[in-house]
């Protein structure tokens, strides 16, 4: 599923990417710089007269403004990946002294460099490192305000607490702030992967539906060839003996001709049985049930009648299913007036939340030995049932007609 584009776009300004910060550390960063650039010009007007009072505050403030060109250059050569190199470990140690620097004489457009320069220090040099410079920053605090005339003891302690407390803050929200890129980083590979298997599995059933379409076609191909093509053989045979009789024998050629039309009527039957056989699932609009109901009637003759119940409230089934349901009912009835000579057929269906349970049974002459295992085409119909987790029961006796129960499970 996508994310809303609002915070997809969320996601690009707080995600660290390729050894790149944040976009919103950034834009921090290079704002901070002009307000820094500013607040140096403009304390220049007003320097001379506080220097009057603390000479090293020229010292101070000149050292944090030379401080700030070093400071830019480094910024593009910081590390934002853990595990790095040591020149760039190097980088992010001088950038944390240069930060400090920078501060000392900044006022807050500084604090807002420390802060940038902790959360690098998290990121290259682990939790240690950004708690150590956030300690190191609270000393120089306090130490230059210790060394402020117009700064008492407790208020020079209470700066350099501050300071370091801003940087603990500071820290947590990097940790965090890290911790959501790094598993927003794990969920799109895990969604990228999961859409290459599902890219994959859909090309899986494309083939599987392909294999399964061939051996269907394969079977019906076999069994229309012996049926039907059996019939049409027989009938070629009888019309061309009834060619060579039409005048010696005028009488055994209409005897020919007879069969042959008889054999036709059984060829056409047989052919409109596969007819019936091959109709798709969803029968005029109608499916479960009602699919599987018009199924079985379309299989009603003037020899054989087919009736059918449904027991419980149809489930929730899938389509795959449903199909696997739909071949059931379609072998059954087709082997029941193919092959057991049945006057009545019987499908019932019997519901629960959990299953369908197909029953397709005939009072015909049963099957051949061996027939459960390899004939009727249930062996495709086995296959069928193993690929969504069913089963299949054939009961079968010489004379004793025949039965064939199938579960699905929802």
């Amino acid at each position: 599923m996508r994310q809303p584009r609002s915070i997809r776009d969320l996601d690009d300004w707080v995600r660290f990417t390729d050894d790149r910060p944040p976009l919103v550390f950034s834009v921090f960063f290079w704002g901070d710089v002009l307000l820094l650039a500013l607040n140096f010009v403009s304390a220049l007007s007003s320097l001379g007269a506080v220097t009057e009072r603390w000479p090293l505050l020229e010292t101070i403030f000149y050292a944090g403004g030379a401080a700030l060109p070093p400071l830019v250059v480094l910024w593009p050569l910081l590390s934002w990946r853990r595990g790095t190199s040591a020149w760039r470990k190097a980088v992010t140690v001088a950038f944390l002294a240069l930060s400090l620097v920078v501060a000392s004489s900044g006022g807050l457009a500084g604090l807002l460099v420390v802060g940038i320069a902790v959360g690098n220090a998290l990121v290259v040099l682990g939790p240690r490192g950004a708690i150590a410079f956030s300690g190191v920053a609270g000393l120089l605090s306090f130490g230059i305000s210790v060394i402020n005339p117009d700064q008492s003891l407790l208020g020079a302690v209470v700066n350099g607490l501050l300071i370091a407390i801003l940087c603990l803050v500071l820290l947590v929200l990097v940790t965090a702030l890290f911790a959501f890129s790094t598993r927003a980083e794990e969920t799109r590979r895990l969604l990228a992967d999961l859409e290459q298997a599902h890219a994959e599995l859909a090309g899986y059933a494309a083939r599987s539906r392909e294999l399964a379409i061939a051996e269907e076609r394969a079977r019906i191909a076999r069994d229309m060839h012996d049926s039907v093509g059996h019939y049409l053989t027989v009938i070629n045979v009888g019309l061309q003996n009834a060619q060579r009789y039409r005048t010696a024998r005028p009488e055994a050629a209409w005897d020919e001709v007879s069969q042959a039309q008889a054999l036709t009527l059984e060829a056409l039957t047989d052919t409109r049985r596969w007819v019936r056989a091959l109709k798709p699932l969803r029968m005029d609009g109608r499916t479960g049930p009602d699919a599987l109901r018009a199924l079985a009637e379309s299989f009603g003759s003037a020899g054989t009648g087919v009736a059918f119940t449904l027991n419980g409230t149809w489930p929730d089934v899938d389509e795959s299913r449903e199909l696997v349901c739909y071949r059931i009912v379609q072998e059954g009835l087709t082997n029941a007036l193919r092959h057991s000579g049945a006057r009545h057929v019987e499908v019932a269906l019997d519901c629960t939340d959990e299953r369908v349970e197909v029953t397709v049974s005939d009072d015909g002459t049963g099957a051949e030995p061996g027939a459960t295992a390899n004939g009727f085409g249930l062996r495709g119909l086995r296959e069928r049932l193993r690929g969504v987790g069913g089963e299949l029961d054939v009961t079968a006796g010489s004379g004793g007609g025949f039965t064939l129960r199938a579960t699905v499970p929802v």
